[in-house]
């Protein structure tokens, strides 16, 4: 086996088109887990049992499908109900929906560990429950899931290439086409795990980082 330079050259063009198309899903698929899981969460806390059991049966059967068959669910099957979205639309919502499921059993633990006195010290300040939740529970809550939350950044970044499966050509749907064509396996796939590499460890060291401030 040998390395044949030209290749990477010559894939690179493919790689920067499919790294942005990974980097825009993963931010859009983030900001979208990131609002649903908080709206899960909150809605899991309602006084009424006739709002949290379909929550949570929704939330239990997204969390205990795979990803895979949500994809080709929303992207095959919603189209013969006339629901038809582009494929990167559709995966970004896949991703989204997907993780928000478990973003909710991060915000639920961070607002549970909120202390009891916070609470108290809000209702004996007679603040409204919407100022309750705004000013006092939630900037807590947020503050002590972050860490938390961005490892499921890194978990959905990994998650990206099963895109590919709806047609979006992503980082490894470049790979795989390139690879096709021109009969080389090894130097694009081989770049596509640098890349992996080099966005989610500088991403995990940040975390821990981030992790060491907020603790403080």
């Amino acid at each position: 086996m040998t390395w044949d330079w030209s290749a990477v050259g010559d894939f690179m063009p493919l790689f920067r088109d499919g790294l942005l198309v990974t980097l825009k899903a993963l931010a859009l698929g983030s900001l979208i887990s990131f609002a649903l899981g908080l709206v899960w969460a909150l809605l899991m806390r309602a006084p009424t049992r006739w709002v949290r059991w379909p929550v949570g049966a929704v939330t239990e059967f997204v969390r205990n499908t795979p990803l895979l068959v949500q994809l080709f669910f929303l992207f095959y099957v919603l189209p013969e109900w006339n629901i038809t979205f582009s494929a990167l639309t559709t995966g970004v919502a896949a991703i989204g929906l997907h993780y928000s499921t478990y973003t909710m059993q991060v915000y639920r633990a961070g607002i549970e560990g909120v202390p009891a006195g916070q609470w108290e010290a809000a209702t004996a300040l007679n603040l409204p429950l919407r100022r309750t939740w705004t000013a006092v529970i939630l900037p807590q809550a947020i503050r002590r899931v972050v860490p938390a939350l961005g490892n499921y950044v890194i978990s959905m970044l990994k998650d990206t290439p099963m895109l590919m499966a709806i047609t979006v050509l992503e980082m490894l749907g470049e790979a795989r086409l390139y690879s096709q064509e021109h009969f080389q396996f090894t130097e694009p796939l081989t770049v596509i795990g640098l890349a992996f590499i080099l966005i989610s460890c500088p991403a995990s060291f940040l975390l821990r980082a981030l992790e060491r401030r907020l603790v403080r």
